[in-house]
């Protein structure tokens, strides 16, 4: 169960500057996206955007609304959404909380699912707790979502019957209750206990003006979350969730009329509450003037400055707010595409700057700038994010910057309006939910994209140059800066930071839009000819070798319209540097990847992309080195001529060189305050037998780093592509492509030096380690209990790793949230690979209470010996068959799958035709495999645990 936060502001700037939030924002797909720009009006009909023909809506006579698209992406799988306008706004003082808490309990016991029958006959059907089977509780909303199997008419149909139970019938056993209070609050210990959630307390009664909603976070007040009583979560229960606040939303393979009828069936019989209480819309008052708040705490590792100026909300339901909506679109996009030229700088002044025009919350929209600063760096990184804004303001954008914007606009609606035959179930699911939620139009793709066509050449420079003075205001504004408790004798007051604000744009001059006209190629490359050709017909492939020895594995297909991906890889990698050379090797792949190619910097080649759907980039790992990315159909030579210009021309950039290592730096400078990067350094050193390669880096190894050797390195990876086999997948004929293989993948260098990679041995020392750091003000604790050692890598093994890793999941769910009620999100991770040798690691993986520690420690390894001793259970071996041959089935016919899958067999020289025989072979997992496989890799010969405990007071 999730948290839904959405604060875009302050959630965007602590994603940035700390990898993770306290709470996480639900991201609609990117053709569904709609930021908002203008005050609400009162529409003429005729601009009122129209309703996508093909989603069915109805209304019940209770009130409940319903949402029905057929859609056969995923096939045999339908997307069944709750979704209720019940959040924790509508908390009184004694539920704080309970509105999450609420959706908690629709888990553990309902009419016609008492306790956790619900979970266990959703997991034998093949939906996964957490992954698919999942829920979240914001302000203003509790979704529920139910992927599930639509093939099995009693299962599909029961699904009708869960949400249903969801809607109107959890059940409130006061044991169950007491049982998910531990649950709860260790979920509340997770995503909180750390810098961001006390900096969060500091600032948002500041943000949110004091409002209702800086009162009623859904995580709530952990006194009431302990000592709540039945009759008070059920007395939320029955004011809010009834059928005039909710909305069933059903996309998927099935029939829309049976579709229609169960709705029916099941919800016809909801009933609203006698003398219901008004659901009140509550805002955010205006903030007058300028609000600032300075914000510090010992563990946060980063010095950052938001500028959010809030107004009025709007939601787009007409012509003229779509318009305004794609003037947005572009703003954003020309302004970011500014600030991202920053940090091509040899010293960028930022370590993250972005400007951004979006909705906010409240009923409300903000014009939000947001800049990481280096330590020390604060004034800066704030005047170079606000000094883009007022150039923009001040001198407006070039014709040509509108134009590349413009181009990379309709390649985006493009690409999604070729797909709409291909687009998920879950993509519509969203869509339909922010109609019912804010009545957000729904016109369809294939109306959004014969808009765009036929009005994004309208907008105009002088519209785009006239929105920053309208988004800029000194009023309703609230500007934050969240820092290190160290840099607090740094930090500017209040007059100083808004003095540094009002100058930042005073010296600014017209933006230069620095492009070129040359052709990526001038000269089209000899290349060599096809020198044998097979072809693998049970799983549809054809494999070329091509004159200077370069092999293409081609899998055509029809699974996306306008995608092929693309891989390639060859063995060495970074295990061929030595150790004195190793960080610059490491920096290598990146710095090339973001310097541009040939003549053109990376800014330039940005441009010369433009309105292209293409993206290749370079990479260097441990073993292999090579080049991954994607394009159109349309868009296919480009990429085989990036592909060759990083194999014969890659950049040399002094700026960019300079720059990774300033921002490398700064990063580093304040690591140590944060308690979770020294546990992951920690547990990298010791996982690595405290190998310096797999450790985070240190300022002496950057010193000693040079562009040269990295320059260097990267091109011997590159030098000699007679032992690269590339991976093509999608939409594409073979004879078609074959000319631009030859020319281009044919005409790499090739030295038939027949090199590979060296093992460089790392791994875990042997025998039973414990490690324990204490870091951290915060009650929380973190866990990971290592198992590791040789493993013979097979497909026979590699399915029992799997078994294995699926029911440990199964069983520590059970024990250590359900039952101990001690963990909320306990995870088990089996990971193993032939190359450079042999190894395995399963890991096991919780947060609890440090008081809890050494219970559920024990707690785990007891589950372990019963599998030991016993092996799986049955229905525990049932689930993971479930739902192995579900997904199996779902990623047959996904590129994303194929790619991976087919350069994975590449490399580890397997036969690719023993996919088709996976789920078959899913009989060989048996009650004895899984108890023979638990005694082989959960053995306490090569045993580790890793412990984060808060520092000793």
């Amino acid at each position: 169960m999730k948290l839904n936060l959405k604060l875009s502001a302050v959630a965007l700037a602590l994603i940035i500057a700390s990898g993770g939030a306290f709470a996480q924002v639900k991201k609609r797909p990117a053709p569904a996206s709609k930021n908002k720009a203008t005050a609400a009006r009162v529409p003429a009909k005729a601009d009122v955007l129209p309703v996508d023909k093909q989603v069915i809506i109805g209304k019940l006579p209770n009130g409940l609304t319903y949402y029905i698209r057929q859609n056969t992406e995923p096939k045999n799988k339908a997307d069944l959404y709750l979704v209720n306008k019940v959040g924790s706004v509508l908390e009184t003082d004694d539920q704080q909380g309970l509105a999450h808490f609420t959706e908690h309990m629709a888990f553990n016991g309902t009419r016609d699912f008492p306790k956790n029958a619900m979970v266990d006959y959703l997991q034998k059907s093949g939906v996964k707790f957490g992954a698919d089977l999942n829920a979240y509780t914001s302000f203003n909303e509790t979704v529920y979502q139910l992927p599930i199997p639509s093939d099995t008419v009693k299962i599909f149909e029961n699904g009708f019957k869960i949400l249903a139970n969801w809607a109107g019938y959890v059940s409130f056993d006061p044991a169950e209750i007491d049982k998910e209070r531990g649950v709860v609050l260790e979920e509340e210990r997770l995503r909180g206990k750390n810098a961001q959630e006390r900096l969060q307390h500091q600032v948002l009664p500041v943000l949110l003006n004091n409002s209702r909603y800086a009162l009623r976070l859904p995580v709530g007040k952990e006194d009431i979350l302990k000592n709540f009583k039945p009759e008070t979560i059920k007395g939320f229960y029955h004011d809010w969730y009834r059928p005039d606040l909710q909305a069933v939303i059903a996309v998927g393979d099935f029939d829309p009329k049976r579709v229609e009828e169960l709705i029916k069936q099941n919800f016809s019989q909801l009933q609203n509450p006698q003398a219901e209480k008004p659901r009140v819309k509550y805002t955010v008052p205006p903030t007058q003037g300028t609000a600032v708040k300075i914000a510090t705490d010992a563990e946060f590792p980063y010095t950052l400055a938001q500028i959010v100026v809030k107004h009025p909300g709007t939601v787009t339901k007409t012509t003229t707010d779509y318009m305004q909506q794609m003037r947005v679109q572009l703003f954003n996009r020309m302004l970011n595409a500014r600030l991202d030229e920053l940090l091509q700088k040899p010293k960028p002044p930022f370590l993250y700057g972005r400007s951004n025009y979006s909705s906010f919350i409240g009923e409300q929209d903000a014009f939000t700038s947001i800049a990481v600063a280096k330590p020390g760096e604060l004034e800066g990184a704030l005047k170079a994010v606000v000094a883009e804004t007022e150039r923009a303001r001040k001198f407006g954008f070039t014709l040509t910057e509108l134009e590349r914007a413009k181009q990379d606009a309709l390649v985006q609606m493009g690409n999604a309006y070729r797909e709409r035959d291909k687009t998920r179930s879950v993509n519509f699911v969203q869509e339909y939910q922010q109609n019912f939620l804010t009545g957000e139009a729904i016109p369809g793709i294939e109306y959004e994209y014969s808009f765009y066509v036929n009005n994004i050449s309208k907008i105009t420079v002088a519209e785009m140059n006239a929105m920053a003075g309208k988004f800029i205001s000194d009023q309703n504004r609230v500007v934050i800066v969240e820092a290190p408790d160290k840099e607090k004798d740094k930090l500017p007051d209040e007059k100083t930071l808004l003095q540094w604000i009002s100058t930042a744009g005073q010296n600014v001059t017209a933006y230069v839009d620095n492009v070129s006209s040359d052709p990526l190629l001038s000269k089209l490359p000899e290349g060599t000819k096809v020198t044998a050709e097979t072809k693998d017909d049970a799983i549809g492939t054809t494999t070329l070798t091509l004159g200077n020895g370069v092999k293409v594995i081609l899998k055509p297909t029809e699974f996306r319209n306008d995608q092929i991906l693309i891989n390639g890889y060859a063995f060495g990698g970074i295990s061929l540097a030595s150790d004195d050379d190793f960080t610059s090797a490491n920096l290598a792949a990146s710095i090339i990847s973001n310097s541009g190619i040939a003549q053109f910097n990376q800014g330039q080649l940005d441009k010369k992309l433009a309105g292209k759907n293409v993206s290749i980039s370079p990479y260097i790992a441990e073993v292999t080195q090579g080049v991954s990315g994607s394009s159109s159909p349309a868009d296919f030579e480009t990429a085989m001529q990036l592909i060759y210009l990083y194999f014969t021309q890659p950049r040399k950039d002094k700026d960019i060189w300079q720059s990774q290592i300033d921002q490398t730096r700064s990063l580093l400078a304040n690591r140590g305050l944060d308690p979770v990067s020294v546990f992951q350094d920690t547990v990298g050193a010791v996982l690595s037998n405290y190998n310096f390669r797999s450790m985070v880096t240190t300022p002496a190894r950057l010193n000693a780093a040079s562009l040269d050797k990295a320059y260097d390195f990267y091109k011997s990876r590159f030098a000699d592509a007679s032992g690269f086999t590339f991976t093509l997948v999608g939409n594409f004929n073979v004879e078609t492509i074959k000319p631009y293989l030859e020319h281009y993948l044919g005409g790499l260098p090739s030295t038939n030096s027949k090199e590979t990679f060296k093992n460089q041995d790392i791994h875990p020392q042997p025998g039973q380690v414990t490690k324990i750091v204490n870091k951290g003000v915060g009650e929380k604790s973190s866990v990971q209990l290592v198992f590791n050692g040789q493993y013979d890598y097979n497909e026979a093994n590699n399915l029992q790793m799997d078994a294995l890793e699926e029911v440990l999941n199964i069983k520590l769910i059970e024990r250590l949230r359900e039952q101990e009620s001690g963990v909320y999100a306990p995870g088990v991770r089996a990971g193993y690979h032939k190359n450079p040798s042999g190894r395995y690691s399963i890991t096991v993986y919780f947060g609890c209470a440090p008081e809890n520690v050494d219970k559920m420690i024990n707690a785990t390894l007891e589950e372990i010996a019963k599998i030991k001793q016993n092996g799986a259970q049955p229905a525990d071996i049932q689930k993971f068959v479930a739902k192995e041959a579900r997904s199996t089935q779902e990623q047959l016919k996904e590129n994303v799958f194929w790619a991976g899958y087919l350069a994975s067999s590449s490399q580890n020289q397997e036969n690719p035709d023993q996919i088709l025989s996976h789920v078959s072979n899913l009989s060989q997992v048996t009650v004895q495999s899984t108890k023979d496989a638990a005694n082989k890799y959960l053995n306490d010969k090569n045993f580790i645990k890793l412990i984060l405990m808060p520092e000793k007071k």
